[in-house]
């Protein structure tokens, strides 16, 4: 089984103000590409994805990301994150109706295609699953089979907000790799500890990052 992954990613100027007390303003923008870059790149290897596709107006992402093999989607309802999902999720679904969708947080820097591959194998065997995020409290991943809507819930507690929706956890271990999601300076040091992609290395190497 392929999936298609649908990835948001907000406007490049507005993206990780949570690391401000690691990244300057005029740095921000930057590392939150890179995020995205090496998101998309390791799911793009992941053998268990046929294609990626980025919704965002963001015109500098766009190009980037579109260059690395993604598909970009304007944000046409710019009613929010989950509103982008939807709308991204309708929008591949007509391209591939028989196969299925998982969402992805666009800040995975550390992302493994083998690890992303067992998550999607384990949420196959389910009609609507999702996996919690390093810190228990968030999603990174919610995936739903064919002919089923996503009914994303992101935001403060979405893991609580998946699980009332009648979505499955996925309770894999050993991977953490999809669990990191990078959003303040703590993240970022776990995220490197990791290991990191090429984009987020490149960027974070002119960091001075404590404890790292």
């Amino acid at each position: 089984m392929q999936w298609t992954l649908v990835i948001p990613l907000k406007p490049l100027t507005r993206a990780k103000s949570r690391l401000a007390d690691t990244a300057a303003d005029g740095v921000r923008p930057g590392l939150a590409l890179a995020f995205a870059q090496d998101t998309v790149a390791a799911a793009l290897a992941c053998d268990a994805v046929a294609d990626v596709a980025v919704v965002t107006d963001d015109e500098v992402a766009g190009r980037a990301l579109a260059a690395l093999g993604a598909r970009i989607v304007p944000d046409a309802p710019a009613d929010g994150l989950n509103a982008a999902l939807a709308h991204g999720a309708a929008v591949v679904r007509d391209m591939r109706p028989r196969t299925p969708v998982a969402t992805l947080n666009a800040d995975l820097p550390a992302l493994r295609p083998p690890e992303l591959a067992r998550v999607l194998r384990a949420a196959g065997e389910f009609p609507r699953a999702f996996l919690a995020d390093a810190a228990a409290l968030g999603t990174t991943l919610l995936a739903a089979a064919p002919g089923l809507e996503l009914r994303p819930s992101f935001g403060a507690d979405s893991r609580a907000r998946h699980r009332a929706s009648g979505a499955t956890e996925i309770g894999l271990a050993d991977v953490d790799s999809v669990r990191r999601d990078v959003d303040t300076g703590d993240d970022l040091r776990a995220a490197l500890a990791l290991g990191v992609g090429p984009h987020t290395a490149a960027i974070s190497a002119g960091l001075l990052i404590p404890g790292t």
